[in-house]
């Protein structure tokens, strides 16, 4: 795996101005793990899309002291918007690994779907949010994706979105490959069901509300390959 070690981003939400504090959990990193010392240049990602460059003035491991040189926004953004909706699957290990990988592509927001045929109902938010903050920041970005609570499916396919509404199934009927659903798609919506797949109650209620049909290959993937696939696709036409 490519790294840059060069380049080493903390997560910093709350910066506003000239100077910046980090927290305790960030100023332990740098100052013990990392070793960096007064003088050294960091990178902070505030996860809207800005990232800084700061000097450290005073290293200390509960609070280190940072100077901001250099302010860019829209640091390396996208030119899509992705929202991925996917069913958690039952190996929290599995659902993380998606999160990471998927945050370290491009994807704007994230929801977690439960759906009629889910094996896992309940999330740890907190717990997901720190697998998105750690993929941001390891894969040198200052995005961070959107995460949405847990929503029914049903409930989900309702609500309104301006941009292309995807669905993918394994149950029979046409579908159009996603790559060509994608073509020129700059804002789009992937839903992605469990491993036991969507329900034909949660289908039919998708395609009622402006839902198309998405194939993702002969093959049949496990969710968490799916939602790489999906967004991958996404990104690969627009490089």
């Amino acid at each position: 795996m490519y790294k840059n070690y060069a380049m080493t981003v903390f997560y910093t939400p709350s910066i506003t101005g000239l100077t910046h504090v980090l927290n305790e959990e960030e100023s332990l990193h740098c100052v013990r793990v990392l070793r960096f010392g007064e003088g050294h240049t960091v990178h902070l990602a505030d996860g809207r899309g800005t990232l800084y460059t700061a000097r450290i003035v005073a290293a200390h491991p509960e609070a280190c002291e940072l100077e901001v040189i250099r302010k860019e926004e829209h640091y390396k953004p996208h030119p899509y918007r992705l929202h991925m909706a996917i069913a958690p699957t039952k190996s929290m290990e599995r659902f993380e690994w998606l999160l990471e990988k998927i945050t370290e592509i491009g994807v704007d927001e994230i929801t977690p779907l439960l759906c009629e045929h889910s094996e896992r109902r309940v999330l740890k938010h907190e717990r997901m949010g720190k697998i998105l903050v750690a993929a941001m920041k390891q894969s040198q970005r200052a995005q961070l994706p959107l995460l949405h609570e847990m929503t029914p499916a049903l409930d989900f396919v309702r609500k309104e979105f301006q941009g292309k509404k995807l669905m993918a199934h394994c149950a029979p009927g046409e579908k159009t490959a996603l790559p060509k659903a994608l073509q020129g798609c700059r804002d789009a919506l992937i839903l992605i069901g469990p491993e036991g797949d969507f329900s034909p109650a949660e289908i039919a209620a998708a395609m009622q509300h402006g839902f198309e049909a998405v194939s993702l290959g002969d093959t049949r993937l496990r969710v968490e390959t799916a939602g790489v696939v999906a967004c991958c696709q996404m990104h690969t036409q627009w490089q």
